[in-house]
């Protein structure tokens, strides 16, 4: 595998880990729907967390779809690493 093609991977991937944290950071706080940050932030991690939380059972108030995201995420960033290492 290229080894930039890789990074440039890598770095998408943890774009979006970051993407889902701070998605799951917003959902504590009561914020507009007419935010920018916000509608940018659901547009992006939505189609991640959405087929996880149509999976997982439901528990009440607690949603785990992005905790199952990010650790898929990191899964697919070991795989980048290890591939690019060969």
């Amino acid at each position: 595998m290229n080894d930039t093609v890789a990074q440039l991977f890598t770095l998408f991937l943890w774009l979006l880990i970051v993407a889902v944290f701070l998605r799951s950071l917003l959902s504590w706080f009561p914020i507009s729907q007419d935010n920018e940050l916000a509608r940018l932030l659901y547009r992006v991690t939505e189609p991640l967390l959405e087929p996880v939380r149509q999976m997982l059972p439901r528990t009440g108030m607690i949603d785990f779809s992005g905790m199952v995201v990010i650790i898929l995420l990191y899964v697919m960033i070991a795989v980048v690493e290890r591939a690019a290492a060969q």
